[in-house]
């Protein structure tokens, strides 16, 4: 059987992260997705690690997609998103408001061309209001949403996420975005024009802070490693030096974990007696866990607290969490062969369906290599397609790639 998008063509117009992850969702899922480049290429292309010339990190972002080399300035190239559009069912874009619609390729322009096409608008502030076309990379989009103020430890400068946070969950409510559309147009036979601001997405992400505000006015302050609702529920030291993730949402839990460290005869204080006094006396219950855990080598708490049903994890590296069991048994890391990368290790999608699930069929494509392949199928001839390539309007990828089998 298909994969489930299988027979969706998407068009994506964006760089780096929130629009290309976009794109590879879909991609992964069994959409046709067509990259549309500039000349000189995705800005992502440029970032480091580079082998080969490649960027193993473009790699990783853009698989399952076919590039098309477009120069935007040109009005030819314009007339051939407006015909891909005609034979297309997304549009995925992250330009700053209101570029595209300058070329005639806005939402409203291609739904003329194509009254079902999906046109999803993904940037930093969104599409209206006072700061529409203000620049918004990932971490001005987490310090301006708010997620940043609730980082790191009281009273000192907020530490940035170690991932891109602002950049990924703007990535995931457009595709969200994209795909509840997609199902409107199969009902209704008519698109939507979706517009997903990165620094709403990541409003929407902080539920429990902008709750607590809404509610009582009072302003979310960090917590280090605490929880903001329950104790204990952060990381300790352990006797080797490593941190244990231990979280206790319940009673019963919290009994086990009490009687694992030998502090049960605190489950009688009537000042841990229950979920909210527990966190209204959180000090003075860390004060009691720490030292216990740091009696215990990581790895002997972890099982023994495993083994009793309390939720808990070692922190791990990126190299002890791709080798540990789990994720070997569910076979998170795939081999794929990139045209000049050659053999690459890469993490899969992380959706499993029982059957015709997410893959990867075709590596991240060189600069321009569907160019040729995209052009004909919107019938373009031999001739004209060289016109186009001698006139700047496009560009065909540099050398021809080996032929690759997807595992």
């Amino acid at each position: 059987m298909p994969k489930p998008l299988a027979g969706i063509r998407v068009i994506e117009l964006a760089n780096f992260i929130a629009g290309p992850l976009c794109g590879t969702l879909l991609g992964d899922m069994g959409a046709d997705v067509v990259k549309i480049e500039p000349l000189k290429g995705e800005m992502g292309r440029q970032t480091p690690p580079i082998r080969n010339g490649e960027s193993v990190s473009f790699a990783a972002l853009n698989r399952n997609k076919r590039s098309l080399v477009l120069d935007l300035k040109r009005p030819e190239a314009c007339e051939i998103i407006r015909k891909l559009a005609a034979k297309s069912d997304v549009l995925v874009e992250a330009n700053r408001p209101g570029a595209l619609e300058k070329l005639g390729l806005g939402g409203e322009d291609l739904k003329a061309v194509n009254p079902r096409l999906v046109y999803t608008s993904v940037s930093g502030f969104g599409q209206t209001g006072p700061d529409r076309r203000r620049a918004g990379v990932n971490l001005i989009v987490e310090a301006f949403s708010g997620i940043l103020s609730v980082t790191g430890e009281p009273g000192k400068m907020p530490f940035r996420p170690g991932v891109q946070t602002a950049d990924v969950f703007g990535a995931m409510f457009a595709t969200y975005a994209t795909l509840a559309s997609l199902v409107g147009a199969a009902r209704n036979g008519e698109g939507r024009i979706a517009d997903v601001s990165l620094v709403e997405a990541s409003i929407a992400t902080a539920a429990w802070e902008a709750a607590e505000y809404l509610e009582t006015g009072q302003v979310p302050q960090p917590l280090g490693n605490r929880h903001r609702l329950t104790a204990p529920y952060q990381l300790f030291e352990t006797k080797d030096k490593r941190y244990l993730a231990i979280g206790t949402p319940n009673d019963m839990l919290f009994a086990k974990l009490m009687q694992v460290l030998g502090l049960e005869a605190h489950l009688a204080d009537p000042l841990f007696s229950t979920y909210a006094k527990r966190k209204i006396n959180e000090d003075a219950l860390v004060a009691l866990v720490e030292p216990a855990v740091r009696e215990w080598q990581s790895d002997d708490l972890e099982k023994a607290l495993m083994l009793v049903g309390v939720p808990c994890g070692r922190l791990n590296n990126f190299k002890e969490v791709f080798e540990h069991p789990q994720m070997v048994a569910r076979d998170m890391v795939r081999e794929i062969e990139h045209p000049r990368l050659g053999k690459m290790r890469v993490a899969r999608n992380p959706i499993l369906l029982d059957h015709d699930g997410p893959d990867i069929t075709r590596p991240c494509p060189m600069l321009g290599q569907h160019s040729e392949e995209i052009l004909r199928e919107l019938g373009y001839a031999q001739g004209a397609i060289e016109a186009l390539v001698a006139s700047g309007v496009t560009k065909l990828a540099t050398e021809p790639p080996r032929t690759v089998a997807a595992e």
